[in-house]
């Protein structure tokens, strides 16, 4: 895959806001994305994930896969893997747990910590990261290919629409 120029960033006030960007977010999902959620502890990659996941129609619990590594979702006919590779101490036991095979054109992955998987897991085709700026939060999304950048099109066509804080960087 290659890069695009194509990114976009969100101000996000406050958790509603991050879950309305995840709910936006959940509108632009395809079967075969990779989406890396990056960000310190506590940046909101959990509760981003979370309210993707229950836009898209799931009502049970949404954990944190934390201790689990995956939480499998089929939902709005797709298979949703959400990774949390946070415990990891070498990239190998991706290939150990044998993940890889979760990484194909009929899922959408969400994937928190993926650095601690480094070679292993395949390239996003989106980068969410995700930091604290004050009390608040900014979500920097960039295309990582062109199922990314038409990702960030649309999630930019579905925010403005709605007059949210969206500010979106496009070439």
């Amino acid at each position: 895959m290659h890069g695009t120029d194509v990114t976009a960033l969100f101000d996000l006030p406050d958790e509603a806001a991050t879950q309305e960007l995840g709910k936006n977010l959940a509108q632009t999902l395809l079967p075969g994305q990779v989406i890396f959620l990056e960000g310190d502890l506590g940046a909101g990659k959990t509760t981003l994930a979370r309210a993707m996941i229950r836009a898209l129609g799931h009502t049970g619990p949404v954990k944190s896969p934390t201790y689990a590594l995956v939480e499998v979702y089929v939902v709005s006919s797709l298979y949703l893997y959400h990774f949390d590779f946070y415990r990891f101490e070498s990239p190998e036991e991706f290939l150990d747990a044998g993940f890889g095979e979760y990484f194909n054109e009929a899922s959408v992955c969400l994937v928190e910590w993926p650095d601690k998987a480094v070679g292993c897991v395949p390239s996003p085709d989106l980068r969410i990261h995700l930091r604290h700026a004050g009390s608040a939060r900014v979500a920097e999304l960039a295309a990582s290919s062109e199922r990314g950048a038409s990702c960030i099109r649309t999630l930019a066509s579905i925010r403005a629409a709605g007059n949210s804080c969206a500010t979106p960087d496009l070439p």
